[in-house]
């Protein structure tokens, strides 16, 4: 009785442990998909049936209407009267007050995964906030400040890696974590369950 105990735990733990990641990754898409065309859909099919007097919604097509707006405005922008409204969009949309610290926050944001890894040269362990403490961050910069090398290190806020605070330090108080880049992001966004 103990051994068929045992075989179902330990049968029943090996399935959970490949079905939830995969069940929560199917409902993550799933959420991403209803919400994309969500916000588009309705508003084709009313048009729809604006035009043809029939009801008529097609799964997915908010979606692709939603990728085609954004490869549409990427070409638009692209160009030189593109750049020219889109300057003009942006002091436009930092001259309303609370727009302002919305719009220019996400763009900073956006801007950051844009650039993505090749901003963070590698992950490196640093003493923070205090000596005997190590936290993870990733060098950003090495600049020089009045004959001194100093490395500047992006310390991130768990579980959120896009807050965080940049950091200056020498050169020999910055030492190698043994974490590629990509492994540390890992480990900050899962709040240290994920060491590698």
């Amino acid at each position: 009785m103990d051994k068929l105990l045992t075989h179902l735990k330990n049968k029943f733990v090996a399935g959970l442990i490949v079905l939830v990641p995969f069940g929560i990754t199917v409902f993550i898409l799933k959420f991403l998909f209803d919400f994309a065309d969500g916000i588009l859909g309705p508003h084709l099919a009313m048009i729809y049936l604006k035009i043809t007097h029939q009801h008529a919604y097609i799964p997915g097509i908010g979606m692709v209407t939603g990728i085609l707006v954004i490869y549409c405005t990427g070409l638009l922008v692209s160009n030189v009267l593109g750049k020219r409204l889109l300057r003009w969009w942006d002091r436009l949309m930092e001259r309303i007050p609370l727009v302002k610290s919305i719009y220019t926050s996400t763009k900073q944001l956006i801007q950051v995964f844009k650039e993505g890894k090749t901003s963070y040269r590698r992950a490196v362990f640093v003493e923070w906030p205090r000596p005997g403490v190590r936290a993870v961050g990733f060098v950003t910069a090495e600049v020089e400040r009045n004959g001194e090398r100093l490395v500047v290190v992006y310390v991130p806020t768990m579980p959120n890696p896009t807050s965080g605070f940049a950091l200056f330090f020498h050169e020999d108080e910055v030492h190698d974590s043994g974490m590629t880049v990509e492994e540390a992001v890992k480990f900050v966004v899962s709040g240290g369950v994920v060491v590698v």
